[in-house]
């Protein structure tokens, strides 16, 4: 059982205050407001608000100290009073107090955590705002060497006191607006899982801010970068006291996305501006994040490599591994916003595509994780890309389907969702064949279509699952098959390889359909494995494939 209050920081920040105080102790918390320094009207307004018969109690500084330093002030008056935990929430009227009751929930079933807001903001949010709170969420990526902390911003928080108290007494932690991010970091090196709750956020129009643009962002680079010497100091302590994970799913599909819109925009307009070296070298610390903190995938990538290399690859090697699929999600930005022109995609089979393009049945294109299948619609021409439809799972990668569609509003309505594929888009698929378009599904990822069920295939010397859904949905659909590839090559070109794979409609009898795509899998495993051997780099499916489990 927890013991709660509330803790307020403000400077300046008294209109929406005694409302915010007024739902707290509604609620039946306790109340800390600490006023930071206010100039006159705000001093007189937040001192009236003392009240502690009704369960407010307001401490008054004369000189401002800084955000950080009234916190942990409030932090340790609420645990001399013997509370368990504290709330921290900002006095501007930013955070959507309808989330209260979800955090404290979250706090009363993992005690032990940190639960923390995570800002789902509206229009009203600063351009600037936004890129420099993605800035600060890379470092803190490379710090944690997680992706687990997704804002370690937000003012609005639950903390477990007995560990904050510890880590204070042990700790220098920054004083102004570096005490949100330090906090949070050094909390979870000790141990203390993040668990984040989505939490409305606004911009009031008459919201004051305390940020000193010049003074709190030195501060904020001072703190990174003493994070940052601090974690190679004390790596193996903290690689130790890695935090438990509270919410870990059962299966890929279910992962949250992992990058936030606005991360990913920026990241295709620094490769418009300053090219793929120099947009490869800013995302850096993300890519070293995904390659140290990313164990199954790095062991996934190993047993890969080492297949398709014939030896066991060496840390170099798996590194480049992980640093060409960032450059390949680069290039994938590159083409959708025009900064890789379609004379970069040359056919390596302009006779199969000739003849695809006038056979005016439709059909069904399997892909891969090989390559960049993405890069080759986008640069495709225009009456071929208006063709194609494309099955993906738009909930895994949400962000990035809200990306193109403002690139290519066009290419995004030609994406349908294949997770729970029911009779009515099935049926629409069957129409769209009907009128001659083309359909892509990828082939060597998570069963669609087909319950879950996967075949056995040979794939670089032993059996691997792979799914049986594109050949079930040939199946239905009647039509024929063809492959799709598209590799990178040395020139920073791109190759694209249409082959047909099954001219003729596929429609085994019912009889033999389980003969028939068990058969169908073993081709394509086949020549997937030839893929992979031509370009053994451009693999990028991060999970351990061998695996007779349904891990993906």
């Amino acid at each position: 059982m927890i013991r709660a209050c509330a803790i307020i920081p403000t400077r300046n920040h008294w209109r929406v205050l005694p409302g915010i105080a007024a739902a707290l102790t509604r609620s039946g918390l306790p109340v800390i407001i600490i006023d930071d320094g206010s100039d006159a009207p705000a001093a007189e307004v937040i001192a009236a608000l003392n009240a502690p018969d009704q369960g407010v109690d307001v401490v008054r500084h004369a000189v401002n100290r800084g955000k950080g330093a009234v916190v942990m002030e409030g932090f340790r008056l609420a645990h001399e009073r013997g509370f368990t935990h504290a709330i921290q929430i900002d006095a501007d009227g930013q955070h959507d107090l309808a989330s209260l009751p979800g955090l404290l929930a979250a706090a009363r079933a993992h005690p032990e955590a940190l639960v923390s807001g995570a800002p789902v903001y509206d229009d009203s949010i600063p351009t600037g705002r936004k890129i420099g709170r993605w800035i600060t969420h890379l470092w803190v990526f490379v710090e944690t060497l997680s992706l687990r902390i997704t804002d370690s911003m937000c003012g609005f928080r639950v903390y477990p006191l007995e560990a904050t108290i510890r880590l204070l007494d042990e700790e220098t932690i920054g004083l102004r607006m570096d005490f949100d991010t330090e906090i949070m970091v050094r909390l979870f090196w000790r141990g203390v899982p993040p668990l984040m709750l989505p939490v409305k956020v606004i911009y009031p129009p008459d919201n004051t801010s305390n940020f000193d643009l010049f003074r709190d962002n030195v501060r904020i680079s001072r703190m990174h970068a003493r994070l940052v010497f601090t974690l190679l100091f004390r790596l193996p302590r903290i690689l130790a006291n890695r935090p438990q994970r509270l919410d870990r799913p059962a299966h890929w599909a279910a992962l949250d996305e992992r990058g936030a819109h606005w991360g990913l925009r920026l990241t295709a307009a620094l490769y418009r501006i300053l090219g793929p070296h120099a947009a490869l070298g800013l995302i850096l610390p993300a890519v070293l994040y995904f390659h140290l903190s990313g164990k199954a995938q790095r062991e996934a990538s190993r047993d890969y490599l080492r297949r398709v290399l014939g030896r066991p690859p060496s840390r170099l090697e798996l590194f480049r591994h992980t640093l060409d699929f960032a450059a390949r999600a680069l290039e994938t930005f590159g083409a959708w916003s025009g900064a890789i022109r379609p004379q970069a995609l040359e056919i390596e089979t302009p006779e199969a595509l000739a003849a695809m393009s006038a056979d005016p049945r439709g059909r069904l294109l399997v892909v891969s994780h090989h390559g960049n299948a993405d890069l080759s619609r986008a640069l495709m021409a225009p009456e071929l890309r208006r063709r194609l439809t494309v099955l993906v799972h738009t909930r895994h990668a949400e962000n990035y389907n809200r990306l193109l569609r403002q690139f290519s509003p066009e290419a995004a309505e030609r994406t349908i969702q294949v997770t729970e594929i029911g009779p009515d888009t099935a049926i629409k698929l069957r129409e769209r064949i009907e009128r001659g378009e083309w359909i892509a599904i990828a082939g060597d990822r998570v069963p669609v279509l087909s319950e879950g069920r996967t075949v056995s295939a040979p794939f670089f010397g032993d059996p691997a699952p792979f799914s049986q859904g594109p050949w079930i949905l040939a199946a239905l659909l009647a039509c024929p098959v063809s492959l799709l590839f598209c590799r990178r090559t040395e020139r920073k070109s791109w190759r694209l390889s249409l082959e047909p794979f099954c001219e003729e409609s596929f429609a085994p009898p019912r009889q033999g359909r389980a003969h028939a795509i068990a058969a169908a899998a073993g081709r394509y495993a086949a020549r997937l494995e030839q893929e992979c051997r031509r370009a053994p780099w451009q693999w990028y499916n991060f999970f351990d494939y061998w695996s007779q489990e349904d891990k993906r």
